[in-house]
């Protein structure tokens, strides 16, 4: 119902106001299963993606936004529900993983497309980073459902990270890539090796689909890094601003004092000055 919802609402409205495109849908498969592994560049991707497609995809979603109480998460979890996120608890990194891959081959036993951010998390600074070894390459292998690279294009500036209303002025769209095929890895969804290689290709596949800049390290260790970088820097400049003033405050107190002085001098000057006497 909320999805039916959705794709009647929200898709004629992002097309009205976005004009988004859409390239390869017909690499999409009409029926069956699939993996739908796209890049994360904005929270506006899991209104664009799910709302532009004619399948139903599901993606996994932390549990939290399902069962925050009150009116605000009431509406969190429809809106969720609405662009077929899964709940998933996420409490203990290790169940959380196991979680999110039975509840995603669940969904490929049902013959329906599920959606996965391989990155694990949104980019930072819209660069593609290097595909987490788990989810989506143990899901592949134990279900054999292919896996369709996606590659979302510009949404980071309709909604870039932290803000809320969307930039009406940008056209973002989606770049559907060719089924990836691994059943040359079946049965071998516990080789760590293998788990990469398969990762590796579907990121190189959506690289080339994006056109992004490829970082070799996880999404999560450059937004650590980057948050380590801005609290260094606002430190820096904390510390430049105190010196400056405190440079400042002591070139005041050494003019305070030369005045000081100046005016002191001046008046012993004007107090040993003799006085003028009329002639005899």
């Amino acid at each position: 119902m909320f999805y039916r919802l959705m794709k009647m609402i929200v898709a004629p409205l992002l097309r009205i106001f976005f004009r988004p495109w859409i390239e390869g849908e017909e690499n999409i498969p009409t029926e069956g299963a699939a993996i739908i592994a796209s890049n994360h560049l904005s929270f506006s991707d899991s209104f664009f993606f799910p709302a532009l497609i004619k399948r139903r995809v599901t993606f996994i979603a932390k549990a939290e936004y399902f069962n925050t109480p009150g009116i605000k998460g009431r509406l969190t979890a429809a809106f969720f529900k609405g662009v077929g996120q899964l709940p998933v608890d996420r409490s203990g990194v290790r169940g959380a993983g196991e979680a999110a891959i039975r509840s995603a081959i669940a969904v490929l036993d049902g013959g329906e497309l599920f959606g996965v951010y391989p990155e694990g998390t949104r980019s930072p600074d819209g660069k593609l980073y290097r595909g987490k070894v788990g989810g989506l390459a143990r899901v592949a292998l134990a279900t054999g459902a292919p896996v369709i690279p996606v590659a979302m294009i510009d949404t980071e500036k309709v909604q870039p990270p932290g803000q809320v209303i969307p930039n009406f002025g940008t056209r973002p769209g989606i770049r559907i890539g060719r089924p990836l095929d691994f059943s040359r890895y079946h049965g071998m969804e516990n080789d760590r090796f293998i788990l990469r290689s398969v990762t590796d290709e579907v990121m190189y596949e959506i690289m080339r689909l994006s056109g992004q800049e490829y970082v070799d390290i996880y999404a999560t260790a450059a937004k650590r890094q980057i948050a380590d970088d801005k609290k260094k820097a606002d430190a820096e400049r904390k510390a430049a601003a105190k010196a400056e003033k405190a440079e400042a405050d002591a070139e005041k107190a050494a003019a305070d004092k030369a005045a000081a002085t100046e005016k002191a001098e001046q008046a012993e000057q004007s107090g040993q000055e003799p006085k003028e006497t009329g002639s005899a």
